[in-house]
């Protein structure tokens, strides 16, 4: 029987603890606007869907752990490099300074923490192509290091607004494999980079 596949992935549903701040949140570092909103949910969109985030407010939740299985994070593409650091200067100008700034190789990716705790990709595509993203991540540079090769994203903007080029500023120097313990414990969470850290002490690659 063939299998019939969606057209698109429509949109996320949080369920918020700090529901105002969630709110604020995601107008934020997405431009959203408010398509429907109360005391008990609010639905925003930033393009022609009608809703792409949705948060709901509903008692007696608990805090949510990085270290729990389950979603670790969702993304939002740009259309290019200057989008992608205008949200980053916009964010930074409001207090909200991103967990980690990596380069995937496939992507350079910004990521920030919601007001609880959920953790937010934003980033722009290397490649011109999905042939060409799918022949990089099938690479030995993608297999040497697939994590990322992290980067300061002050210096990254300098180099944009200075005129620096595309092919300059999108080009990824792996130095080796790296191990998980590395990645931030911003990103992480607390807990789950004390094992890791654990596991990098103890000679152990989690793969």
């Amino acid at each position: 029987m063939e299998i019939v596949t969606p057209i698109k992935f429509a949109h996320v549903v949080l369920r918020a603890k700090k529901y105002e701040e969630q709110i604020s949140f995601y107008q934020l570092l997405l431009g959203a606007r408010v398509i429907h909103g109360d005391k008990q949910a609010t639905f925003l969109t930033y393009d022609d869907e009608h809703h792409r985030i949705a948060i709901t407010n509903l008692p007696g939740l608990l805090p949510r752990l990085r270290a729990m299985a389950g979603v670790d994070h969702y993304a939002f593409t740009y259309e290019d490099l200057g989008g992608l650091l205008s949200t980053y200067t916009r964010m930074k100008e409001n207090g909200q300074n991103p967990v980690w700034c990596t380069h995937h190789g496939a992507t350079i990716s910004i990521y920030y923490q919601d007001a609880d705790t959920n953790v937010v990709e934003t980033q722009v595509d290397v490649f011109g192509s999905i042939e060409e993203t799918n022949d990089y991540i099938n690479s030995e540079d993608f297999k040497t290091n697939p994590i990322g090769v992290d980067f300061n994203p002050d210096e990254m903007l300098q180099k944009f607004n200075a005129g620096d080029s595309w092919e300059n500023l999108s080009k990824r120097v792996t130095d080796g494999p790296r191990h998980p313990a590395t990645m931030p414990r911003e990103y992480l969470g607390w807990f789950h980079w004390a094992m890791l850290q654990l596991m990098k002490k103890l000679g152990v690659n989690p793969s």
